[in-house]
C-alpha cells in the first residue's frame, strides 16, 4: 500500500512538473537547470545580433609595450580569479597585455554589466541628435504601458542612475527570480513592462538590471533601430573595433538583453574606455557630446544609497562607477564575472580586465578584486614613464 502510495505521488508530481513546464513563461527553467549560472562564453548559447564594425584601426603598440613583468603576487591575484585577459593602454598605444587559458586578443567575452555602460553612451548619443528631449523626459513618452499610475512618474534619468523604484528582483542565485528569468528566458519585453513601483522613483540608488533593460527599449522606440545597429551606427563603427560584436538576444529575431549581455574583445573593449577617456571624442570626431559626459562621470549623490545603508550614492553615476585608490580617481565599468573597463584619467590610462570570477567581499560597495587591477595598472605606470 505504501509503495502504491508512493508511486501515485512521484507520478501526480512529475505530471505536475511537466504542466508546469509546458508553459512558455517557464520555458527558461529548462535551459537554466543545463547551464546553470552565466559564463563568459554563453554568446553561444543565445541568438546574437551583430554590431558591424566600421574601418578597423588596430591599436598601436607603445615602445615599452610588455616589458613589464608581473610579480608573483600579481599573477597569484590573476590566477585567483580565474583571469583570461589583461590589457593595459596609455591613452592611443598598447602598454602592456596577457592573456590566460587560450584566451587571446581575437577571443569573446561577455560584457555582462559593462553593457549597461555602453547603453549609458547611447543614450547620451540619441540626447545629442535629439531623438530624446532630455534626460527628464518621462519614460511613458516611449512606452505607453508606463503612461498610468506610480509608471507615469519614471524618466529616462532614473533608469539612468538605477533609481526606478521598480520591483525588479535583483538575485542571481535563486532560479526564480526575474533576473533568472531574463538571463534564460524568451520573453524580456513583457518581463520588464510588467514590473510595478514599489518606491518613490528618484530617491534611492538600487541596483536594478530592468533600468538598463527598459532603457533600451526606450531606445529602440526613439531612433526606429535596434539597439545593436544603434551601437554600431554611433559607436562601435566609428571607434575603429578590429571586430563585430555580438549582442545576446532573448530568442531568435528578439531584442536584445542590453543589460548583460555585449561580446567582445579586451582589445576592443578598450575603445569604450578610450572614448570615455578622451571625452567622448575619437580622432577628432565627437560620438558623444562633453556635455552628456561630464554629467555622467558625476556621482549621483542627491540619491540614497540602499545597499550602503542611505548614505548619499558616491559610487555610481549614469551607468559608470567611481572609485579613488591611491590618489587617482577610477571610473569603471564592471561586469558580475569581473569584467571591467577601468580609466584612470589622470594616468592617460584604461584598463581592461576579463575572467571568470569576481570577489564577493566589498569594501565601499566595490568588489575587492578591482583594487588588485588598479594596483598592477598603477605600478605598471609608476615603471614604465
Amino acid at each position: 500500500m505504501k509503495r502504491k502510495i508512493l508511486i501515485s505521488f512521484t507520478l501526480s508530481v512529475i505530471v505536475a512538473l511537466t504542466v508546469y513546464l509546458s508553459i512558455p513563461q517557464n520555458h527558461y527553467i529548462v535551459k537554466a537547470l543545463i547551464y546553470q549560472k552565466p559564463k563568459i562564453h554563453h554568446n553561444t548559447i543565445f541568438a546574437n545580433r551583430t554590431v558591424e564594425i566600421g574601418e578597423p584601426e588596430p591599436w598601436q603598440t607603445d615602445s615599452l609595450f610588455n616589458t613589464y613583468d608581473l610579480a608573483e603576487d600579481q599573477l597569484k591575484a590573476m590566477d585567483k580569479y580565474k583571469t583570461v585577459a589583461f590589457l593595459v593602454a596609455r591613452d592611443s598605444l598598447l602598454l602592456f597585455e596577457s592573456y590566460w587559458e587560450g584566451y587571446g586578443p581575437d577571443s569573446y567575452s561577455n560584457s555582462f554589466s559593462m553593457a549597461k555602460s555602453i547603453v549609458g553612451l547611447l543614450i547620451g548619443c540619441a540626447l545629442d541628435e535629439g531623438f530624446i528631449d532630455n534626460l527628464d523626459q518621462p519614460v511613458a513618452d516611449f512606452i505607453p504601458e508606463f503612461a498610468q499610475g506610480d509608471k507615469a512618474k519614471i524618466t529616462i534619468r532614473h533608469l539612468l542612475t538605477m533609481s526606478s523604484g521598480l520591483s525588479w528582483d535583483e538575485a542571481y542565485s535563486s532560479l526564480f527570480s526575474t533576473t533568472t528569468q531574463a538571463y534564460y528566458g524568451k520573453f524580456l519585453r513583457k518581463l520588464v513592462l510588467d514590473q510595478t513601483v514599489i518606491s518613490e522613483p528618484g530617491k534611492e540608488f538600487n541596483y536594478l538590471s530592468g533600468d538598463t533593460q527598459l532603457l533600451s527599449i526606450v531606445l529602440a522606440k526613439a531612433t526606429g533601430q535596434s539597439v545593436a545597429d544603434y551601437m554600431s551606427n554611433r559607436i562601435w563603427s566609428r571607434i575603429g573595433a578590429e571586430h563585430s560584436a555580438l549582442w545576446s538576444l532573448d530568442r531568435e529575431g528578439g531584442i536584445e538583453k542590453a543589460y548583460c549581455c555585449f561580446n567582445s574583445n579586451a582589445r576592443d573593449f578598450a575603445r569604450i574606455g578610450r572614448l570615455v577617456l578622451n571625452g567622448g571624442e575619437w580622432n577628432g570626431e565627437q560620438i558623444v557630446s562633453k556635455e552628456y559626459l561630464e554629467e555622467t562621470l558625476k556621482p549621483t549623490t542627491y540619491l540614497a544609497d540602499k545597499e550602503l545603508g542611505g548614505i548619499p550614492t558616491e559610487r555610481y553615476g549614469n551607468k559608470w562607477w567611481f572609485t579613488t585608490h591611491r590618489n587617482h580617481q577610477v571610473i569603471f565599468a564592471r561586469g558580475i564575472l569581473g569584467q571591467y573597463i577601468f580609466i584612470i584619467p589622470d594616468l592617460d590610462m584604461v584598463v581592461v580586465r576579463l575572467g571568470h570570477l569576481r570577489d564577493n567581499e566589498r569594501i565601499g560597495g566595490q568588489p575587492i578584486d578591482i583594487f588588485a587591477y588598479l594596483d598592477i595598472a598603477m605600478d605598471m605606470s609608476d615603471a614604465l614613464q
